[in-house]
């Protein structure tokens, strides 16, 4: 870095600090009020935040603009429109009116809609989001100026992944200071909703990549034989950071700061060639902005290095996978309350908010595992890699220890709520020496938020963000209602009550031990937790009654909505699926049979030449046998193929690509798999996992 972090930061954004410098004092204070208070924006200052917006983008290099959106099929989408309107003699005027900066018009008709509008009714609208920073994008020497917003369709209808996040931080906020104020708390205004999604990814060589066409085409290796050495010594882990990678690492955090996202951490993971970097918190739609920035800097940088930087949660068999852990916490101005205190009235708020959460789970895992449902996290969920698919929450040995206690509770009493509340208050002090760290558990308590673990590193967080912000909504009023129905005046020893009712009924989700275990599957089924193996499974439970009045009390979604959501999650299950299938089908008949072919050749000439062709008849029939077998499991996909594409029913299809597709493609990599061993190296038509997996 040519400057420091602290000199460069934020310089590619029009943040506070820029709007603070350019717009008058009484437009910058209308600006802040709405994106720090969630004051509705004051339309009358969008002509001058729009005038500056501009003027600080050409001065900066911009020569267009572009609405920044989230559209359901993942990613982002931009359309871009240079800073030019034409005056009446023909004339080029650099112009961007306050209608440009608030509202555009993309066209929606290629854009998934689940059946929320007719294909051939194209009209979108994009909506500036100023809670985001608008920022500037870098081609080269092209600038343009990104602007964050949601994407609605003509009738006004969810298009993104945006819109129902924002919707569910309204929500939530709404429900705590409800909480709140029954809790005595009436100086609240507003509630903050804080995530910091950590980012996995794997670097491989450029040069390599290019010579996979299934790394090329589904993001995945569909043929690997394992590499002698993988990740069994796990000494990449935390491991020294090779020069090439630190280079890279150096202008990846520089491309960071740069548009302000504040980068912390950066290591070696478990598999070789992977690596994570993790975030500040931030107020979670800013952390989720800045979480799909960052995978698409990533890319870029890694591009001007010679590598490859691959997202997919499950790019290669055998080592472990990518997700990126999912933080997330809420508090007021003053006060984290998944942060445990000296006052005795925070960690009453403290455990009433554990208990939120858990009530949640309790009712609605099944939602958490739909919000981490696709194709590529179907890898990797339960992989002894990341947790399983079955949703559960873990506190640690102390405070799961403290809940046994308030749950064992006979009668309340002014000594009982001290005790308590001291032992909520030395979990800071002690919590990391009385237990361990649980990197099984899918939902984890880590001392002043929670970890939702799930989460697939190709995936945009709002999905994520949208559930935990709903069930937890959804338990701070049954909580709410349970306080309010309870006699008395003290409301320490109401709340005490409360929890203690929470927890006698949540027990089922709460678990402390090892997630990979069979044992804990087993354990789960009694206990009745849903265990979707895959997405079509998880997608099943999204449209069942309570799941559709979650959504619908809460204004996030409605019934409509919800059902183009999961039309559109299945489509695109379906659509990678299918291309993953057709890819496996190609490279197997166009690369690997002619290679299989060729050793078959060469060793039917060895066996006539030479006097030893007994040893190489062997060979020669091993050979032989597998080109057989594959060519009988490119049969199989092929009628898998036809089979799925058949079926005209979206969940019947997307089930058979589940099972029966997925199914033959495994046949069929087994034996190409076995083929990789046995074909003479300068054969094989592809690079291998060791050349991948080891070229840093």
């Amino acid at each position: 870095m040519a400057k420091k972090a602290s000199e460069i930061f934020g310089e590619l954004t029009f943040n506070k600090k820029v709007m603070k410098d350019k717009l008058s004092k009484e437009v910058f204070l209308k600006l802040l009020a709405t994106v720090e208070s969630g004051e509705p924006l004051d339309e009358a200052i969008a002509s001058d935040v729009a005038h500056v917006m501009k003027e600080w983008a050409i001065e900066n290099g911009a020569t267009h603009f572009t609405h920044w959106f989230q559209p359901q099929r993942g990613g982002t989408a931009e359309k871009h429109d240079a800073f030019l309107s034409y005056g009446k003699d023909g004339e080029m005027i650099e112009r961007f009116s306050a209608k440009q900066l608030i509202q555009s018009e993309p066209d929606a008709s290629s854009f998934p809609s689940g059946g929320i509008r007719s294909t051939f009714e194209a009209r979108g609208y994009t909506a500036w989001d100023p809670t985001s920073s608008a920022f500037l994008l870098e081609a080269g020497e092209t600038k343009t100026l990104v602007i964050p917003t949601v994407y609605l369709s003509w009738t006004g209808e969810v298009l993104d992944l945006k819109t129902p996040l924002l919707r569910s931080m309204k929500a939530l906020t709404e429900s705590a200071i409800k909480l709140q104020q029954l809790l005595g708390n009436k100086s609240v205004k507003r509630i903050k909703v804080y995530g910091g999604p950590e980012q996995e990814y794997f670097l491989v060589s450029k040069d390599l990549y290019d010579q996979r066409p299934d790394l090329r085409i589904a993001g995945r290796t569909l043929f690997g034989a394992a590499p002698a050495k993988g990740q069994q010594l796990e000494d990449h882990y935390f491991g020294a950071i090779k020069d090439k990678v630190i280079m890279f690492m150096e202008d990846f955090d520089t491309e960071l700061y740069r548009h302000g996202i504040p980068s912390k951490t950066r290591h070696n993971e478990v598999a070789p060639n992977q690596f994570e970097v993790a975030p500040l918190y931030e107020e979670v739609n800013v952390a989720i902005d800045h979480n799909l920035q960052m995978m698409d800097i990533i890319r870029r940088v890694a591009e001007k290095h010679g590598l490859v930087a691959i997202l997919h949660e499950k790019p290669f068999a055998g080592v472990n996978g990518s997700g990126k852990h999912f933080n997330w916490s809420l508090g007021d101005e003053s006060t984290n309350y998944l942060e445990p205190s000296d006052s005795p009235m925070k960690n009453i708020n403290f455990l009433l908010t554990l208990g939120a959460i858990l009530l949640g789970v309790n009712k609605f895992g099944g939602l958490l595992r739909v919000a981490v449902a696709d194709a590529g996290n179907d890898h990797r969920l339960g992989a002894n890699e990341a947790p399983p698919a079955i949703m559960s929450v873990y506190l640690g040995e102390y405070l799961a220890g403290l809940m046994d206690e308030i749950e064992g509770l006979g009668k309340v009493s002014e000594e009982s709520l001290n005790h308590i509340s001291l032992g909520v208050a030395n979990i800071p002090k002690v919590a990391k020496d009385t237990s361990d760290r649980n990197r099984t558990s899918p939902v984890a308590f880590t001392g002043n938020k929670f970890e939702f673990r799930a989460v697939g590193s190709s995936h945009n967080c709002a999905d994520a963000g949208v559930t935990l912000n709903l069930i937890v909504a959804y338990g701070y009023d049954e909580i709410a209602k349970r306080l309010a129905a309870k006699k008395g005046k003290n409301v320490k020893e109401n709340a005490i009550l409360v929890m203690k009712d929470v927890l006698q009924e949540t027990r089922k989700v709460r678990f402390e031990g090892n997630n990979y275990s069979n044992e804990w599957h087993k354990e789960a089924a009694k206990r009745g937790l849903p265990n979707a193996k895959n997405t079509p499974e998880a997608l099943a439970q999204m449209l069942g009654k309570d799941n559709e009045t979650l959504f619908v009390k809460y204004g996030v979604l409605s019934k409509r909505e919800l059902h183009s959501k999961v039309e559109i999650k299945l489509d695109t299950y379906v659509k990678i699926k299918d291309v993953e299938l057709k890819a496996g089908l190609n490279i197997a008949k166009t690369l690997i049979l002619p290679a299989v072919l060729e050793q078959i050749v060469l060793l039917g000439e060895a066996a006539k030449a030479t006097a030893k062709a007994g040893a190489i008849g062997a060979d020669l029939k091993a050979a032989a046998r597998l080109y057989a077998d594959i060519k009988a499991a490119i049969t199989g996909l092929e009628k898998a193929i036809v089979a799925c594409e058949k079926e005209e029913n979206l969940d019947k299809k997307a089930k058979l690509y589940a099972t029966k597709g997925a199914g033959v493609l495994d046949d069929l990599r087994a034996n190409v798999d076995q083929a990789e061993a046995l074909v003479a190296d300068g054969l094989w038509p592809m690079p291998k996992y060791q050349e991948l997996l080891t070229i840093l």
